[in-house]
């Protein structure tokens, strides 16, 4: 079996269908690109074939590209991957470019076979460049598909002629949400943005497609840019209107990226350049920054860590081996926001949900928070009523704890307190079955002391979500000292349900997630009573790629909450407690009533509507800002350090137990700088000794906390790295 196969009807039109062997949808690799190129070879040498027709066997036309194509470009070029991988990407314009002329005379434009891309479903990537070198891109109305360019999400850019084509279509200003934000669309959608030719019936695509082939003329072959007088849409860089395009787009881009994402600065460079150029020409400047792309040690690391890892994770890479476990029916205790939330995104994936609260209408008010999410769907045409009613009727609210029946997992939401959760737990497990697994939803409380309430602690695991749980993708499943494999694979399946990344980490204070991201909070309100200027902090975070800066991070999880993890982790530390200078700065601010987003006061200050609007005022009253400033690398320093070597001493004491999980969690978890691939990865990338000495210069300044751990020594010493020796299937660092 191979990936396209190749038949020729009766009227003379040939079709080309793409099914990649033992896989659900579409991907390109080499092998079948290849294929691909001598099937059209075929086609266009064939005096009975009138025209063809590209399509897929499967319910989508294509996913995009195996990304190990690109791996081994580069390691096929062994000292000098940068040809290597320029002369595949221009292997691949070629294919490209012969499917766009299609046998036509060059000169004349004439006498070439008509091609026709005919879009079953979805089509992403590849799936999208390929159809756009074809004469006419025909998709089913099938509103489940998207299609689009998505490439810049994982740090690179189309690069087979999609940012090219694109462009000399739409014009730079149109084409920018697809090429530059990854936007994704229906197909009525693509089709009024201009992005495709025609929608149609899905049980009418292969009629349309094959009609409108034998129907073609020369001149609806040709390619705008490939005909004569052609003038790109919008204008060139040098025109008028063009001029003002690309300066406001490339303010556009430093201004989202911060200069931290090589991938969107070399898009523009590519299109930019392109657009001075013929076409032809316009493909090999493409190639050439595609290439000086995927030779960049950021693209390389955002590819390993938000598409291969990350994936690997989603299908259970570190799942334990036990039978299918998938959720039937689930009981949520406590509707607060995170019940809520967990409540909404159970029964969206088809789950029987069990709401629970003290009171009912605190269970009432947590399904009417589905009921908000469903009715904003409805307002942005991406839910319908039908569907409204299918999700709110798999919730069923309640007090009554006997509703539990016939749960197999329940989840626990309620206060962060170990008397309440342990009462809760009893409650439960004194009306559902045997087999069913309990998960404690749980940011702070280790998981090992809450399973001592239970009668199967076996069967009790964590479960952290973020909030707001419907838009957050990770989460984080903690494994406690007794438990089980099953309830393990439980939990893995469940998140695989609701469509999230899960990680899985061991028992410690804080996991991993909240370890890593509490010590770059505490960081930043250190060096705001140290009188680091405030808007120094800040920025220099945002400068290094963090979403928020420290501040701002503090503020819209709450101070109030920060209080109330600080008084706990000094009780549990004692005289061993390190952050007291944090708190003096966060009492304060309880004690001035300014406790973050929630109360229109914090770091910042907020209007009526709570919308931010700068750093509070009263900040240099209560803590004046030196006159010496530190350097701006010295800031960004601190706030990276801080995270990066939490993440370090959780691989180096078994909490995280595979480098992939602390990279992409790091990543889907607190937004930790995602064109570094994570914090591991951004360690790989500067080198473990150039690690080391940064930790030494910070802890001869600042203290203990930047003390470089022996896991890091070792590699610096060794001349080795975190990828190299725990590889992708890394158990721990022991």
């Amino acid at each position: 079996m191979t990936d396209f196969s190749y038949a020729v009807d009766a009227d003379g039109v040939a079709t080309i269908t793409w099914d990649t062997v033992g896989k659900s949808m579409n991907v390109m690799s080499q092998p079948a690109f290849e294929l691909l190129s001598d099937l059209v070879d075929k086609g266009l040498a064939d005096e009975t074939v009138k025209g063809l027709i590209i399509t897929s066997g499967k319910k989508d036309f294509a996913a995009g590209m195996d990304l190990n194509v690109i791996a081994n470009m580069k390691a096929a070029g062994g000292d000098n991957p940068a040809k290597s991988v320029f002369e595949g990407v221009m292997g691949m314009h070629a294919v490209m470019r012969k499917i766009e002329r299609a046998g036509m005379d060059p000169k004349t434009l004439k006498g070439g076979k008509p091609i026709v891309a005919a879009l079953p479903g979805t089509a992403l990537g590849i799936g999208l460049e390929i159809p756009l070198c074809c004469h006419r891109i025909i998709a089913a109305d099938n509103p489940r598909a998207k299609i689009g360019l998505p490439e810049i999400m994982v740090g690179i850019f189309p690069g087979a002629g999609g940012t090219t084509r694109l462009t000399r279509k739409m014009g730079a200003m149109m084409a920018a949400p697809y090429l530059l934000e990854g936007k994704l669309s229906t197909p009525k959608a693509a089709k009024a943005g201009g992005l495709i030719d025609e929608v149609v019936a899905p049980q009418d695509l292969q009629a349309r497609a094959k009609e409108w082939v034998l129907g073609a003329k020369d001149a609806d072959l040709v390619k705008p840019w490939d005909a004569k007088g052609y003038k790109m849409p919008g204008g060139a860089p040098y025109h008028p209107a063009g001029f003002m395009t690309f300066v406001g787009a490339s303010a556009m881009v430093h201004g989202k990226t911060m200069g931290v994402y090589p991938a969107a600065k070399a898009l523009l460079s590519a299109v930019y350049e392109g657009a001075l150029v013929p076409f032809d020409t316009a493909l090999r400047i493409e190639a050439r920054w595609f290439t000086n792309l995927l030779l960049n040690p950021s693209s390389s690391a955002m590819i390993r860590s938000l598409f291969i890892n990350k994936e690997a994770l989603e299908k259970g890479a570190v799942r334990p081996a036990q039978p299918d476990q998938t959720v039937k029916k689930v009981g949520i205790i406590g509707a607060g926001m995170m019940g809520a939330g967990i409540a909404y995104v159970s029964a969206n994936a088809g789950i029987e949900v069990v709401l629970i609260d003290a009171k009912q209408e605190a269970a009432d008010k947590g399904k009417t928070y589905s009921e908000a999410i469903l009715d904003k769907g409805i307002s942005r045409k991406k839910v319908t009523a039908e569907k409204k009613a299918d999700v709110l009727a798999r919730i069923t609210a309640t007090t009554e704890y006997a509703a539990l029946a016939g749960c197999d997992l329940i989840v626990e939401a309620v206060f962060e307190d170990m008397a309440i959760k342990a009462e809760v737990t009893a409650k439960v497990e004194a009306v559902v079955g045997p087999d069913c697994i309990f998960a404690t939803n749980t940011s702070t409380l280790p998981i090992t002391d809450l399973a001592r309430a239970s009668a199967r602690p076996e069967q009790f695991v964590g479960i952290h979500f973020f909030s707001p749980v419907d838009k957050m993708l990770l989460v984080e499943i903690i494994r406690g000292k007794a438990t089980g494999d099953r309830a393990v694979a439980k939990a893995l399946d469940y998140v695989r349900q609701i469509r999230k990344t899960p990680i899985v980490v061991n028992d410690a204070r804080f996991f991993y997630a909240n370890r890593c991201i509490i010590p770059y909070i505490n960081e930043g309100i250190r060096m705001l009573a140290e009188g680091v200027e405030p808007v120094l902090i800040e920025n220099a975070a945002k400068l290094v790629g963090m979403p928020l800066g420290p501040l701002q991070l503090v503020d819209e999880t709450s101070i109030d909450l920060g209080v109330k993890i600080a008084r706990a982790t000094r009780l549990a530390m004692g005289d061993a407690y390190p952050d007291g200078a944090v708190d003096a700065v966060l009492f304060a601010m309880a004690d001035h009533g300014r406790l973050g987003k929630k109360a229109n006061a914090g770091f910042y200050s907020y209007d009526e509507a709570g919308k931010r609007q700068g750093l509070w005022d009263g900040l240099a009253a209560a803590w004046p800002v030196a006159t010496e400033q530190p350097e701006l690398t010295e800031v960004q320093h601190r706030l990276l350090m801080a995270q990066v070597l939490e993440a370090v001493r959780a691989l180096e004491e078994g909490v995280l137990m595979d480098i992939r999980e602390g990279d992409v969690g790091a990543i889907l978890g607190w937004g930790f700088a995602p064109w570094s691939g994570g914090p591991l990865s951004w360690l790989d990338m500067i080198g473990a000794a150039r690690a080391v000495a940064i930790c030494d210069a910070l802890t001869t300044t600042y203290g203990a906390r930047f003390t470089a751990p022996a896991l890091l020594r070792d590699l610096a010493e060794k001349g080795d790295d975190f990828y190299s020796r725990f590889g992708s299937a890394a158990t721990k660092a022991a």
